[in-house]
């Protein structure tokens, strides 16, 4: 069964290796974890500080406002295409006067 780690746990494990300079090996023997998973975490938490391990379905916030972004953009995008046509609809179609 899958086990999961607090993200405590896991900024303690990675400080444990890069502040306090034990090895890998040791301390992934004594906190019972495969040894490949330490280096992903000390990976995540060295490229992202206290951002990292944000948890299954959470976003960084760099990564939310991208997302923010990216979906406004579509849908002026969207607005943009409707209004073309609007205007490509009215020029053919002149209103009665």
């Amino acid at each position: 069964m899958k086990r999961t780690y607090s993200k405590e746990f896991k900024i303690k494990a990675c400080e444990l290796v890069i502040k306090d300079g034990i090895k890998h090996a040791i301390v992934a023997e004594k906190i019972g974890i495969n040894k490949v998973m330490l280096y992903r975490w000390i990976d995540e938490y060295e490229a992202f500080g206290e951002e990292a391990f944000v948890g299954k379905g959470h976003q960084r916030s760099n990564d939310a406002e991208i997302k923010k972004l990216i979906k406004e953009n579509e849908r002026l995008k969207m607005e943009n295409e409707i209004l073309k046509k609007a205007a490509a609809y009215f020029a053919k179609h002149p209103a009665d006067e």
